[in-house]
Protein backbone atom coordinates (compact mmCIF):
# COMPACT_ATOMS: atom_id res chain seq x y z
CA UNK A 1 0.00 0.00 0.00
CA UNK A 2 1.66 3.59 -0.87
CA UNK A 3 0.77 6.87 -1.87
CA UNK A 4 2.74 8.90 -4.75
CA UNK A 5 3.81 12.22 -4.12
CA UNK A 6 5.48 14.50 -6.82
CA UNK A 7 6.51 18.16 -6.24
CA UNK A 8 8.07 20.08 -8.74
CA UNK A 9 8.23 17.94 -10.91
CA UNK A 10 10.20 18.74 -14.39
CA UNK A 11 11.84 16.75 -17.01
CA UNK A 12 14.26 18.06 -20.20
CA UNK A 13 16.27 16.46 -22.35
CA UNK A 14 19.53 18.08 -22.64
CA UNK A 15 19.03 22.33 -23.84
CA UNK A 16 15.95 21.90 -24.84
CA UNK A 17 12.49 23.08 -23.30
CA UNK A 18 11.38 20.82 -20.66
CA UNK A 19 8.55 18.32 -21.82
CA UNK A 20 7.23 17.64 -18.46
CA UNK A 21 7.21 21.16 -16.39
CA UNK A 22 5.55 22.11 -12.79
CA UNK A 23 4.17 18.83 -11.89
CA UNK A 24 2.73 19.42 -8.39
CA UNK A 25 0.39 15.90 -8.29
CA UNK A 26 -0.72 13.58 -5.01
CA UNK A 27 -1.63 10.34 -5.84
CA UNK A 28 -3.52 8.00 -2.91
CA UNK A 29 -3.04 4.81 -1.53
CA UNK A 30 -5.60 2.33 -3.21
CA UNK A 31 -6.39 5.09 -5.85
CA UNK A 32 -6.64 4.22 -9.54
CA UNK A 33 -4.83 7.36 -11.37
CA UNK A 34 -4.89 7.81 -14.96
CA UNK A 35 -3.04 9.92 -16.96
CA UNK A 36 -4.79 11.19 -20.29
CA UNK A 37 -3.60 13.47 -23.00
CA UNK A 38 -2.96 13.87 -26.78
CA UNK A 39 0.45 12.20 -28.19
CA UNK A 40 3.46 14.12 -26.96
CA UNK A 41 2.22 15.45 -24.04
CA UNK A 42 4.12 13.59 -21.44
CA UNK A 43 2.30 10.79 -20.35
CA UNK A 44 4.65 7.86 -20.59
CA UNK A 45 7.70 9.82 -19.57
CA UNK A 46 6.10 10.86 -16.09
CA UNK A 47 4.92 7.25 -15.92
CA UNK A 48 8.34 6.03 -16.53
CA UNK A 49 10.35 8.73 -13.61
CA UNK A 50 7.36 7.40 -11.66
CA UNK A 51 8.90 4.09 -12.28
CA UNK A 52 12.95 5.35 -11.90
CA UNK A 53 13.24 4.58 -15.98
CA UNK A 54 13.71 8.31 -16.34
CA UNK A 55 15.50 10.82 -14.13
CA UNK A 56 13.90 13.95 -13.04
CA UNK A 57 15.90 17.18 -13.78
CA UNK A 58 14.39 18.67 -11.32
CA UNK A 59 11.69 18.15 -8.47
CA UNK A 60 10.85 15.59 -5.88
CA UNK A 61 9.39 12.15 -5.73
CA UNK A 62 8.15 10.64 -2.95
CA UNK A 63 6.87 6.42 -2.85
CA UNK A 64 4.49 5.27 0.42
CA UNK A 65 6.11 8.74 2.14
CA UNK A 66 10.24 7.72 1.30
CA UNK A 67 11.57 10.38 -1.04
CA UNK A 68 12.95 7.83 -3.94
CA UNK A 69 14.13 10.85 -6.24
CA UNK A 70 17.25 9.18 -6.47
CA UNK A 71 16.67 5.44 -5.69
CA UNK A 72 17.61 3.10 -8.78
CA UNK A 73 13.75 1.76 -10.01
CA UNK A 74 14.22 -2.63 -8.33
CA UNK A 75 14.60 -0.46 -5.17
CA UNK A 76 11.03 1.50 -5.58
CA UNK A 77 8.38 -1.36 -4.87
CA UNK A 78 6.83 -0.75 -8.48
CA UNK A 79 5.71 -2.95 -10.98
CA UNK A 80 5.46 -2.01 -15.00
CA UNK A 81 3.26 -3.18 -17.48
CA UNK A 82 4.42 -2.19 -20.58
CA UNK A 83 2.87 -1.55 -23.93
CA UNK A 84 4.89 -4.39 -25.66
CA UNK A 85 4.48 -6.74 -23.25
CA UNK A 86 8.04 -7.27 -22.72
CA UNK A 87 7.40 -11.24 -22.36
CA UNK A 88 10.74 -13.46 -22.82
CA UNK A 89 10.14 -15.69 -25.84
CA UNK A 90 12.39 -18.60 -25.00
CA UNK A 91 10.44 -18.38 -21.40
CA UNK A 92 7.27 -20.37 -20.69
CA UNK A 93 3.88 -18.42 -19.21
CA UNK A 94 5.05 -19.86 -15.78
CA UNK A 95 8.86 -18.99 -16.28
CA UNK A 96 7.83 -15.62 -17.50
CA UNK A 97 5.28 -14.90 -14.37
CA UNK A 98 8.03 -16.21 -11.74
CA UNK A 99 11.45 -14.05 -13.51
CA UNK A 100 11.26 -11.52 -11.11
CA UNK A 101 10.69 -13.40 -7.79
CA UNK A 102 13.60 -16.20 -8.71
CA UNK A 103 15.63 -12.84 -9.21
CA UNK A 104 14.66 -11.95 -5.32
CA UNK A 105 15.70 -15.51 -4.29
CA UNK A 106 12.25 -16.15 -3.12
CA UNK A 107 11.69 -19.92 -2.32
CA UNK A 108 10.84 -21.98 -4.81
CA UNK A 109 7.22 -22.98 -2.98
CA UNK A 110 6.05 -19.78 -2.77
CA UNK A 111 7.08 -18.73 -6.32
CA UNK A 112 4.49 -21.50 -7.40
CA UNK A 113 1.90 -20.86 -4.96
CA UNK A 114 2.17 -16.80 -6.11
CA UNK A 115 2.52 -17.66 -9.87
CA UNK A 116 -0.72 -20.37 -9.70
CA UNK A 117 -2.86 -18.08 -7.43
CA UNK A 118 -1.85 -15.17 -10.70
CA UNK A 119 -2.95 -17.72 -13.19
CA UNK A 120 -5.96 -18.67 -11.18
CA UNK A 121 -7.37 -14.95 -11.23
CA UNK A 122 -6.19 -14.46 -14.80
CA UNK A 123 -7.50 -17.58 -16.08
CA UNK A 124 -4.07 -18.43 -17.64
CA UNK A 125 -3.78 -21.61 -15.49
CA UNK A 126 -4.44 -23.72 -18.74
CA UNK A 127 -1.42 -21.73 -20.45
CA UNK A 128 1.64 -22.21 -17.92
CA UNK A 129 3.45 -24.42 -19.95
CA UNK A 130 3.07 -22.49 -23.45
CA UNK A 131 5.32 -19.86 -24.76
CA UNK A 132 4.09 -16.40 -25.32
CA UNK A 133 4.41 -17.36 -29.43
CA UNK A 134 1.77 -19.82 -28.68
CA UNK A 135 -0.53 -16.97 -26.91
CA UNK A 136 -2.96 -14.27 -28.37
CA UNK A 137 -2.44 -10.66 -27.99
CA UNK A 138 -4.60 -10.45 -24.87
CA UNK A 139 -3.47 -13.46 -23.11
CA UNK A 140 0.62 -11.92 -23.61
CA UNK A 141 -1.17 -9.30 -22.05
CA UNK A 142 -2.83 -11.22 -18.87
CA UNK A 143 0.87 -12.81 -18.54
CA UNK A 144 2.51 -9.59 -18.35
CA UNK A 145 0.25 -8.22 -16.05
CA UNK A 146 0.21 -11.82 -14.23
CA UNK A 147 4.17 -11.04 -13.78
CA UNK A 148 3.38 -7.61 -11.99
CA UNK A 149 0.84 -9.30 -9.71
CA UNK A 150 3.28 -11.98 -8.29
CA UNK A 151 5.62 -9.31 -6.86
CA UNK A 152 2.71 -7.55 -4.24
CA UNK A 153 3.94 -4.70 -5.03
CA UNK A 154 2.80 -0.93 -3.29
CA UNK A 155 1.97 0.44 -7.20
CA UNK A 156 1.17 -0.67 -10.30
CA UNK A 157 2.18 1.26 -13.41
CA UNK A 158 0.26 0.28 -16.85
CA UNK A 159 2.07 2.19 -19.87
CA UNK A 160 -0.93 1.82 -22.56
CA UNK A 161 -1.40 -1.70 -21.85
CA UNK A 162 -3.90 -2.33 -24.10
CA UNK A 163 -3.17 -0.31 -27.42
CA UNK A 164 -1.58 -3.11 -29.06
CA UNK A 165 -5.14 -4.84 -28.75
CA UNK A 166 -8.32 -5.08 -31.10
CA UNK A 167 -11.63 -3.82 -30.29
CA UNK A 168 -13.42 -6.36 -28.34
CA UNK A 169 -9.92 -7.61 -26.34
CA UNK A 170 -9.50 -4.01 -25.56
CA UNK A 171 -12.68 -3.79 -23.89
CA UNK A 172 -12.25 -7.23 -22.24
CA UNK A 173 -8.82 -6.83 -20.69
CA UNK A 174 -9.86 -3.51 -19.60
CA UNK A 175 -13.57 -4.91 -17.75
CA UNK A 176 -9.99 -7.51 -16.12
CA UNK A 177 -8.16 -4.21 -15.15
CA UNK A 178 -10.94 -3.31 -13.48
CA UNK A 179 -11.61 -6.20 -11.33
CA UNK A 180 -8.10 -7.01 -10.78
CA UNK A 181 -7.84 -3.24 -8.89
CA UNK A 182 -10.86 -4.51 -6.94
CA UNK A 183 -9.55 -7.31 -5.95
CA UNK A 184 -6.04 -6.04 -5.45
CA UNK A 185 -7.23 -2.94 -3.60
CA UNK A 186 -4.17 -2.31 -1.41
CA UNK A 187 -2.23 -1.21 -4.45
CA UNK A 188 -2.20 2.02 -6.17
CA UNK A 189 -2.59 2.19 -9.81
CA UNK A 190 -0.78 4.93 -12.53
CA UNK A 191 -2.55 4.33 -15.49
CA UNK A 192 -1.13 6.27 -19.00
CA UNK A 193 -3.89 6.39 -21.97
CA UNK A 194 -5.03 8.25 -24.81
CA UNK A 195 -8.28 6.73 -24.77
CA UNK A 196 -10.82 8.13 -22.90
CA UNK A 197 -13.31 5.36 -22.37
CA UNK A 198 -10.39 3.72 -20.78
CA UNK A 199 -9.97 6.32 -18.66
CA UNK A 200 -13.75 7.05 -17.71
CA UNK A 201 -14.53 4.18 -17.11
CA UNK A 202 -11.20 2.89 -14.76
CA UNK A 203 -10.18 5.88 -13.13
CA UNK A 204 -11.45 7.44 -9.23
CA UNK A 205 -8.92 10.09 -10.58
CA UNK A 206 -7.68 11.67 -14.00
CA UNK A 207 -4.62 13.48 -14.53
CA UNK A 208 -5.18 15.68 -17.79
CA UNK A 209 -1.61 16.82 -19.14
CA UNK A 210 -1.06 19.81 -21.73
CA UNK A 211 1.05 19.20 -24.82
CA UNK A 212 3.18 21.22 -26.68
CA UNK A 213 2.97 25.22 -25.88
CA UNK A 214 -0.17 24.72 -23.74
CA UNK A 215 2.65 23.40 -21.14
CA UNK A 216 5.17 25.93 -21.64
CA UNK A 217 2.39 28.78 -21.09
CA UNK A 218 -0.09 26.84 -18.13
CA UNK A 219 2.22 23.90 -17.10
CA UNK A 220 2.07 19.90 -17.93
CA UNK A 221 -1.20 19.75 -16.23
CA UNK A 222 -4.38 20.94 -17.10
CA UNK A 223 -6.76 19.36 -14.72
CA UNK A 224 -7.12 16.79 -11.99
CA UNK A 225 -10.13 15.18 -10.95
CA UNK A 226 -12.48 12.38 -10.93
CA UNK A 227 -14.33 11.43 -14.07
CA UNK A 228 -17.66 13.47 -13.78
CA UNK A 229 -15.93 16.20 -12.79
CA UNK A 230 -13.52 16.66 -15.75
CA UNK A 231 -16.81 15.69 -17.83
CA UNK A 232 -19.39 18.22 -16.16
CA UNK A 233 -16.91 21.13 -14.66
CA UNK A 234 -14.17 21.38 -17.64
CA UNK A 235 -11.74 24.43 -16.45
CA UNK A 236 -10.52 25.48 -19.71
CA UNK A 237 -11.49 25.04 -23.20
CA UNK A 238 -8.67 22.84 -23.82
CA UNK A 239 -10.00 20.10 -21.02
CA UNK A 240 -13.55 20.64 -22.61
CA UNK A 241 -12.70 20.59 -26.28
CA UNK A 242 -10.72 16.71 -25.05
CA UNK A 243 -13.26 15.48 -22.69
CA UNK A 244 -16.12 13.90 -24.46
CA UNK A 245 -16.47 12.50 -28.05
CA UNK A 246 -17.70 13.98 -30.19
CA UNK A 247 -16.33 16.85 -28.50
CA UNK A 248 -17.89 19.99 -26.96
CA UNK A 249 -19.47 22.40 -29.57
CA UNK A 250 -17.87 26.02 -28.97
CA UNK A 251 -19.68 29.16 -30.42
CA UNK A 252 -18.36 33.05 -30.72
CA UNK A 253 -19.98 34.73 -28.19
CA UNK A 254 -20.35 38.22 -26.40
CA UNK A 255 -21.94 38.55 -22.81
CA UNK A 256 -25.37 40.57 -23.04
CA UNK A 257 -26.11 40.71 -19.08
CA UNK A 258 -25.45 38.80 -15.90
CA UNK A 259 -27.77 38.37 -12.94
CA UNK A 260 -27.74 35.66 -10.09
CA UNK A 261 -28.93 32.95 -12.24
CA UNK A 262 -26.01 33.18 -15.14
CA UNK A 263 -25.45 35.18 -18.13
CA UNK A 264 -27.08 35.82 -21.10
CA UNK A 265 -24.80 35.96 -24.12
CA UNK A 266 -25.52 36.88 -28.12
CA UNK A 267 -23.96 34.48 -30.66
CA UNK A 268 -21.81 35.66 -33.12
CA UNK A 269 -23.00 35.62 -37.13
CA UNK A 270 -26.87 34.69 -35.68
CA UNK A 271 -27.70 36.77 -33.15
CA UNK A 272 -28.93 34.07 -31.04
CA UNK A 273 -29.50 34.70 -27.59
CA UNK A 274 -28.12 31.95 -25.10
CA UNK A 275 -27.52 31.28 -21.77
CA UNK A 276 -25.45 29.35 -19.08
CA UNK A 277 -25.59 28.97 -15.60
CA UNK A 278 -22.42 30.36 -14.53
CA UNK A 279 -21.10 33.17 -12.22
CA UNK A 280 -20.66 36.02 -14.24
CA UNK A 281 -19.31 38.36 -11.50
CA UNK A 282 -16.10 38.76 -13.31
CA UNK A 283 -17.45 39.41 -16.80
CA UNK A 284 -18.70 42.86 -18.44
CA UNK A 285 -20.94 43.36 -20.82
CA UNK A 286 -19.96 42.95 -24.50
CA UNK A 287 -17.29 40.66 -23.49
CA UNK A 288 -16.00 38.38 -25.80
CA UNK A 289 -16.70 34.66 -24.61
CA UNK A 290 -16.74 31.40 -26.26
CA UNK A 291 -20.14 29.50 -25.60
CA UNK A 292 -19.80 25.68 -25.20
CA UNK A 293 -22.68 22.60 -24.97
CA UNK A 294 -22.08 19.20 -25.24
CA UNK A 295 -23.51 17.37 -28.57
CA UNK A 296 -25.48 15.01 -26.25
CA UNK A 297 -26.87 18.20 -24.30
CA UNK A 298 -28.76 19.74 -27.15
CA UNK A 299 -32.44 18.68 -27.02
CA UNK A 300 -34.32 18.37 -30.18
CA UNK A 301 -37.65 19.99 -30.44
CA UNK A 302 -39.94 18.65 -32.52
CA UNK A 303 -41.73 21.07 -35.21
CA UNK A 304 -45.08 22.77 -33.54
CA UNK A 305 -43.54 22.36 -30.16
CA UNK A 306 -42.67 25.02 -27.69
CA UNK A 307 -39.82 23.54 -24.84
CA UNK A 308 -38.88 20.05 -24.26
CA UNK A 309 -38.48 21.34 -20.60
CA UNK A 310 -40.29 19.45 -18.35
CA UNK A 311 -40.80 22.60 -16.36
CA UNK A 312 -42.05 24.62 -18.57
CA UNK A 313 -39.85 27.53 -18.37
CA UNK A 314 -38.67 28.67 -22.20
CA UNK A 315 -34.79 27.84 -22.72
CA UNK A 316 -32.71 29.37 -25.10
CA UNK A 317 -32.54 27.44 -28.77
CA UNK A 318 -30.65 27.46 -31.98
CA UNK A 319 -32.15 26.84 -35.61
CA UNK A 320 -29.84 25.32 -38.06
CA UNK A 321 -29.88 24.04 -41.30
CA UNK A 322 -29.07 19.69 -41.27
CA UNK A 323 -25.80 19.12 -43.01
CA UNK A 324 -25.21 15.32 -42.31
CA UNK A 325 -26.60 12.94 -40.25
CA UNK A 326 -24.59 9.72 -39.46
CA UNK A 327 -26.68 6.78 -37.80
CA UNK A 328 -24.92 4.87 -35.78
CA UNK A 329 -27.80 2.50 -34.77
CA UNK A 330 -28.59 3.32 -30.92
CA UNK A 331 -28.10 7.24 -32.00
CA UNK A 332 -27.59 9.55 -34.13
CA UNK A 333 -25.27 12.45 -35.19
CA UNK A 334 -26.70 15.69 -36.71
CA UNK A 335 -24.06 17.47 -38.32
CA UNK A 336 -25.30 21.22 -38.61
CA UNK A 337 -24.28 24.51 -40.39
CA UNK A 338 -22.66 27.20 -38.39
CA UNK A 339 -21.72 30.49 -39.39
CA UNK A 340 -17.75 30.65 -39.84
CA UNK A 341 -17.84 27.26 -41.17
CA UNK A 342 -16.93 25.35 -38.04
CA UNK A 343 -20.14 23.32 -37.54
CA UNK A 344 -22.08 21.84 -34.83
CA UNK A 345 -22.74 18.40 -33.62
CA UNK A 346 -26.33 17.40 -32.19
CA UNK A 347 -26.89 13.78 -30.43
CA UNK A 348 -30.02 12.24 -31.65
CA UNK A 349 -31.96 8.94 -31.11
CA UNK A 350 -31.03 6.29 -33.62
CA UNK A 351 -34.33 6.61 -35.21
CA UNK A 352 -34.04 10.47 -35.86
CA UNK A 353 -35.85 11.10 -38.83
CA UNK A 354 -34.01 14.40 -39.37
CA UNK A 355 -32.53 14.43 -43.22
CA UNK A 356 -30.12 16.65 -44.92
CA UNK A 357 -31.15 20.03 -45.60
CA UNK A 358 -34.08 20.20 -43.25
CA UNK A 359 -33.71 23.14 -40.46
CA UNK A 360 -33.41 21.52 -36.61
CA UNK A 361 -34.15 23.20 -33.27
CA UNK A 362 -32.55 22.38 -30.57
CA UNK A 363 -32.45 23.48 -27.04
CA UNK A 364 -29.64 24.06 -24.75
CA UNK A 365 -30.42 24.01 -21.25
CA UNK A 366 -28.57 26.37 -19.63
CA UNK A 367 -27.64 24.02 -16.71
CA UNK A 368 -25.46 22.62 -19.51
CA UNK A 369 -23.93 25.27 -21.11
CA UNK A 370 -20.43 26.61 -20.27
CA UNK A 371 -18.28 29.89 -20.89
CA UNK A 372 -14.89 30.49 -21.05
CA UNK A 373 -12.95 33.57 -21.37
CA UNK A 374 -10.10 34.28 -23.93
CA UNK A 375 -7.29 33.10 -22.15
CA UNK A 376 -9.30 30.24 -22.10
CA UNK A 377 -10.31 29.07 -18.82
CA UNK A 378 -14.34 28.38 -17.91
CA UNK A 379 -16.14 30.81 -15.99
CA UNK A 380 -17.25 28.88 -12.46
CA UNK A 381 -20.66 26.95 -12.86
CA UNK A 382 -23.15 27.68 -10.35
CA UNK A 383 -24.19 23.87 -10.72
CA UNK A 384 -21.71 22.09 -9.28
CA UNK A 385 -21.37 18.70 -9.82
CA UNK A 386 -22.13 16.62 -6.65
CA UNK A 387 -19.62 14.04 -5.25
CA UNK A 388 -20.23 10.46 -6.92
CA UNK A 389 -18.65 7.34 -6.33
CA UNK A 390 -17.01 5.61 -8.75
CA UNK A 391 -17.48 2.15 -9.97
CA UNK A 392 -15.21 0.99 -12.51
Amino acid sequence: MASISLKGVQKAYGNGAPVIRDVDLEIGENEFCVFLGPSGCGKSTLLRMIAGLEDLSDGELSIGGRSVTDVPAAQRGVAMVFQSYALFPHMTVFENMAFGLKLAKTPKAEIDRKVREAARILQLEPLLDRHPKALSGGQRQRVAIGRAIVREPGVFLFDEPLSNLDATLRGQTRIEIARLHKQFAKASVVYVTHDQVEAMTLADKIVLLHAGKDTERYGSIAQVGAPLTLYHRPNSRFVAGFIGSPQMNFMAARVTSTDAGGVTVTLDGTGETMRAAVDGTALQTGQAVTFGVRPEHLQFVAPGLDSTNPSDTPEPDITRTVSLVEQLGEHSYVHLDQPGGTGLIAKAPGNTRLKQGESARFIAPSAACHLFTDDGFAVASLNPVEPVEHYA
